[in-house]
């Protein structure tokens, strides 16, 4: 299942162990019957595209990425604080799900999370396009189609707004972190070990592929 953690969130199910359980030779611990759901769930997928110029893919340098964290929220993702989005892979930054006691509630909470995702940087997201997505009233109200986004966003540019407070302090951060990384790295040059983990202050997480 493409969208399996909207399921997982209105079930309570972790479907991924549940596969290696099976793939494992395990039997499914429950019956159709058993499960219940709770809630009303929404995802959106957060992707370096622009809506204003036919949703192409975008490519650029991400500065700082910081995820919205709070109750019922979920950040699936697979791009952070310096990294770099190319042609070469699938645009999609993360998907971003929460889940609410309603479908108001869920759609009020993904709006919040929607403007507490911040991602600074030149490259160009989908992010303001899916705010207004989620706060148009056909949206709210279940009023959409396959043609929904032709019929009421076909001249869609993204609004002026002014940054959070949030923002600004993520981008100052940013800015100290790099300007002290150039000088950590010069040092740590000096032990001639390509290997070494802390060659560069980069995103890299112990236990992942090489980069």
């Amino acid at each position: 299942q493409v969208e399996h953690p909207v399921t997982e969130a209105v079930t309570g199910i972790d479907l991924v162990k549940l596969q290696i359980r099976v793939a494992a030779g395990e039997p499914i611990p429950f019956t159709q019957a058993d499960i219940r759901q709770r809630g009303h769930a929404i995802e959106c997928r957060i992707y370096a595209e622009d809506p204003a110029n036919g949703f192409l893919p975008a490519i650029g340098s991400v500065l700082a990425a910081v995820e919205p964290v709070g109750p019922g929220v979920r950040v699936d993702a697979g791009v952070t604080s310096g990294d770099t989005v190319t042609l070469h892979y699938d645009p999609m930054i993360a998907k971003l799900i929460v889940l609410g006691e309603g479908r108001a509630d869920a759609i009020g909470k993904m709006l919040w999370a929607l403007r507490h995702y911040v991602i600074l940087g030149d490259v160009v997201t989908n992010i303001p396009f899916l705010r207004d997505v989620l706060a148009h009233p056909r949206f709210a109200a279940g009023d959409t189609t396959t043609d929904f986004v032709d019929e009421c966003f076909t001249a869609w540019q993204p609004a002026a707004h002014t940054p959070p407070d949030l923002a600004f302090a993520v981008a100052a951060l940013a800015e100290v972190l790099s300007a002290g990384s150039g000088v950590a790295a010069s040092a740590l040059d000096a032990t001639g070990d390509p290997t070494s983990p802390w060659q560069q202050a980069n995103s890299f997480r112990m236990g992942t592929g090489a980069r």
